[in-house]
């Protein structure tokens, strides 16, 4: 950019300065305020399902997720929200009413939880052989080593890994 004139380009440093003020302001303002943008979000993973009550009772009665809250007929959609109190994710399952969702395209969409504490893990196994789910052989086979994985009735897959996340 050529600038003409002096009061052009005094102008122009004012804009500038202003707006690199603006900028400082807004990022006090979020460091202020403990904002940690998509880093410190609470993670919602959503998906839908033809089979609301099969996958629901998967997750809740073989993984121990509680109800957080569910909905009828909003807009067409009915839906569950499935989670642990204090975690930082929690599952939304939606059925949309005329609409056929299917199944899961392939065996590598995943969830995987890693359990670091033997007896959690074992319990965590247990629960879900307990609610009639049978561990699956994994498409990779990296999930072999220490780990379990299970599908849920819509064919998504679920891994219990006992070892910690890094």
């Amino acid at each position: 950019m050529k600038i003409q004139s002096l009061p052009a380009l005094v102008m122009v440093l004012a804009l500038a300065a202003v707006a690199w003020f603006a900028v400082g302001e807004i990022e006090s303002a979020h460091a202020a305020a403990g904002s940690k943008g998509v880093q410190g979000a609470h993670l919602r993973i959503a998906r839908p399902t033809d089979n609301l009550d099969p996958v629901v009772a998967f997750y809740r009665d073989g993984l121990g997720f509680e109800l957080l809250t569910s909905f009828e007929d909003h807009d067409g959609f009915d839906g569950v929200m499935l989670g642990h109190p204090g975690a930082g994710y929690h599952i939304e399952l939606t059925h949309e009413r005329g609409h056929r969702a299917g199944r899961a395209p392939n065996e590598e969409h995943l969830m995987v939880f890693y359990l670091p504490d033997e007896a959690d893990w074992q319990a965590a196994v247990d629960r879900l052989v307990a609610a009639g789910h049978a561990a699956v052989e994994p498409n990779n086979p990296y999930w072999n080593r220490q780990a379990k994985t299970f599908e849920d009735p819509d064919g998504y897959r679920v891994i219990l890994a006992r070892y910690a996340w890094r």
